[in-house]
Parts: structure tokens; sequence; C-alpha cells
């Protein structure tokens, strides 16, 4: 595979069970995403964005058909290899932010890194959490901030391991139309700056706007 690529699917499908028989979500995708590129993949609620995200990020296997990440074919990976490859490989972004609320904003932001096994953990999270202007909330729980600052938090510890792939599930979606657009833009910032791959599902076409690229779906399907 072109080292420059760092995700393929050929002929991604999945399908689940449901009282009516099969349902197919998502339907023989065939796509290619670069080193540093911006893809947005946007369409109708139900179109199969978010389970087209969860397959190329490895969250998910496909019911036929194969996705590559960083090289590395996830449909031959079992559960344990495809965690390590996400935690040393991927960053995620999701609307409902997922911090883990028993955690302070440093200690959600340090997580990846002490997962990677990583003892000077503390440090470059201050530097993260400095960069998104939450240097001052380090000592916050997720109950004691806004949902941007939460979801700031979130790009923080999305960021901080120097991910191959950044991925995000409606990013905006949980936030008012200028925290949003605040949150697009550091978004792009942090991308920049640490030269990843972004790919994100998102409703919102100003975000999607910003992305070098747009996949849209329908039924399941790239159109």
């Amino acid at each position: 595979m072109n080292r420059d690529i760092v995700l393929r699917a050929e002929r991604a499908t999945k399908q689940v069970s449901s009282p009516e028989g099969p349902l197919t979500i998502v339907r023989a995708v065939s796509c290619e995403i670069h080193a540093r590129e911006s893809v947005a993949i946007i369409g109708p609620s139900g179109a199969g964005k978010s389970t087209l995200l969860a397959l190329l990020a490895g969250l998910d296997l496909p019911s036929s058909g194969q996705v590559w990440l960083a090289g590395e074919d996830l449909t031959s990976l079992d559960e344990d290899g495809r965690a390590r490859l996400r935690a040393a490989r991927v960053g995620f972004v999701f609307q409902s932010f997922h911090l883990v609320p028993s955690l302070t904003a440093l200690e959600n932001v340090m997580l990846p890194l002490e997962l990677q096994g990583r003892r000077d953990a503390r440090g470059p999270a201050l530097a993260m959490l400095d960069r998104v202007g939450l240097g001052s909330r380090a000592g916050h729980y997720p109950r004691q901030l806004s949902g941007g600052e939460q979801q700031r938090v979130a790009m923080a510890r999305a960021s901080i391991g120097d991910p191959a792939v950044l991925f995000a599930d409606e990013p905006t979606g949980n936030l008012d139309t200028v925290t949003g657009a605040r949150i697009i833009d550091l978004f792009f910032e942090l991308n920049a700056a640490a030269q990843t791959t972004l790919v994100l599902v998102t409703h919102d076409t100003a975000l999607a706007a910003r992305c070098a690229r747009v996949l849209a779906m329908d039924a399941g399907a790239l159109v």
C-alpha cells in the first residue's frame, strides 16, 4: 500500500440483524485518505456516517470487505491488536465529549500518554491544556466546565499523543453556534500544527467547508 495513504477501505460493508431481517448500514464503501488530509463525511441522518467512521477507526469491524489503518489490515487483527493500534495511532473527539467524570481536566489529557506507558505525562498535558486556553482549569472536573470547555479538553486529549489520524464525530453537535465556531478554529489550528490526518462526521456545513475534501453518504453508500 502507498505509504502516503493512512486510511483505506475496500468494499467495506456493515450489516446488522433486525426484526425485519439483515440491515445494511454501510454498503460496499471504497475510499483512500492520505496523510495530512482533512476529510468531512456528510449526509442525512441514518446515512451510515458514524458507522463508517467506526469502521475506519477500528472501533468496529466490517461484515465484509477490508479496512487498513496506518498500513495495518484491521480485519486481520484481534480486539487487543486493534486497541493497541488505536492507542498508538488514533485520537477521538465525540459529540458528547466522553471525558472521564472522576478525573480532572489535566488527568483526562494525561490519560493517553499514561496508557502508552509514558511517565512524563503531566508536563506535555499541561502544555496542551495551555494551547487550548484551559491551563487555569487544569484542576477542574468535567462537571465544573462548560460544554465548550469540555470539548476543548477532549480535543487536547485526542491530540496529545501525536496521532496519525484524528477522528471526530459531530464535534460541534452539542455546542451553540459561537462556541462551535471557536472549536472549529481550534480544531484546524491543532491539526495544522501536528500535521495530523483529520476525518470528521458533521452536519455543520461551515465545518465541512473547512476540510480539503468532502465524502457524501446516502443510504450507506458514498455518492
